[in-house]
């Protein structure tokens, strides 16, 4: 599986508890709402890289939004 800019912190966390110090470290809030409102737009696809790589996701392309 593969965290999408349209999951909540709050949902990735509860699947993969490895995750939250990565959402600390980018000051996310752990809430119900999706990744893609709660990050800037500039920062969001070195976050998902970087949570993917947390929980051993080979995926990293497709992830963003064009």
């Amino acid at each position: 599986m593969v965290i999408h800019q349209n999951m909540s912190p709050k949902a990735v966390i509860e699947i993969w508890g490895n995750t939250l110090d990565v959402f600390k470290n980018y000051s996310v809030p752990i809430s119900g709402n999706p990744l893609n409102s709660l990050v800037h737009e500039e920062t969001l696809p070195q976050l998902l890289e970087e949570l993917n790589q947390t929980i051993g996701s080979p995926v990293t392309g497709p992830m963003e939004s064009n």
